[in-house]
């Protein structure tokens, strides 16, 4: 169960949200207000995991609020203006809603945070396993015999040693998800590195499949295959 906060002066905005959250399965609302004060009381003595805080507040805003904060929860600022975008990712920030905030670019913001917290389990855990669902079944596919991960419109194609999986998703979210070892070599790829046996400048060639090396990701491509042939 993830536990929200809703950070909101204005009580019609704070409406919109409590009705969106109360739209997801795992959202548990554990506080909803429009006193900032109420809020750093209230998030010293209970945990919350995400946070819709808006921004221009009486008394503190919000950008005031996150740096009085030494360890925040995920946030997703909800506002009217647009000029702090750029200084709110510096605090780790995962969206920036403005309003009127349309349930479409909710649930967008919403899976980027579902997104995250799956990449930080599966870190502390340690896991080898991506988690996906196939044709609406859950499967753990094992990171080494991933080779490869192709763009495919509003999908993905992943590659593996046995099979080829497609699912709903994109590159972006997908490589919170994936450990080091794997690198964005294209617009449209994703490639495990750990997997490549030739590099040219224009391709990597993984088992008989070769994936493109595009101008923009060349140099971290070479760098990160510099680095793990030393280990």
């Amino acid at each position: 169960m993830i536990k929200i906060g809703i950070i909101d002066d204005e009580i019609l905005a704070r409406k919109v949200l409590e009705d969106y959250c109360s739209k997801i399965d795992n959202f548990e609302i554990v506080l909803s207000t429009g006193n900032p004060l109420e809020f750093i009381n209230f998030i010293q003595q209970n945990d919350v995991d995400l946070i819709f805080l808006d921004i221009e507040m009486p008394e503190l805003n919000g950008m005031e609020i996150l740096r009085s904060m030494v360890k925040p929860p995920k946030v997703i600022l909800t506002t009217a203006y647009s000029e702090y975008a750029l200084e709110s990712y510096n605090y780790g920030v995962v969206d920036y809603l403005l309003k009127p905030i349309k349930i479409e670019r909710f649930l967008k913001a919403i899976n980027k945070v579902s997104a995250s917290k799956i990449s930080e389990s599966n870190k502390a855990k340690g896991n080898e396993e991506l988690q996906i669902k196939h044709d609406g079944i859950p499967v753990n596919i094992s990171f080494k015999s991933i080779l490869y991960i192709q763009s495919f419109g509003n999908y993905l194609k992943i590659f593996t040693d046995s099979r080829m999986y497609l699912i709903t998703e994109t590159l972006v979210n997908m490589t919170t998800l994936l450990p080091e070892n794997f690198q964005r070599s294209h617009k449209s790829y994703i490639a495990n590195l750990d997997r490549v046996t030739k590099a040219t400048k224009t391709h990597l060639l993984i088992e008989t499949n070769k994936v493109p090396v595009s101008t923009t990701y060349k140099v971290v491509v070479f760098k990160k295959l510099e680095a793990l042939a030393k280990l």
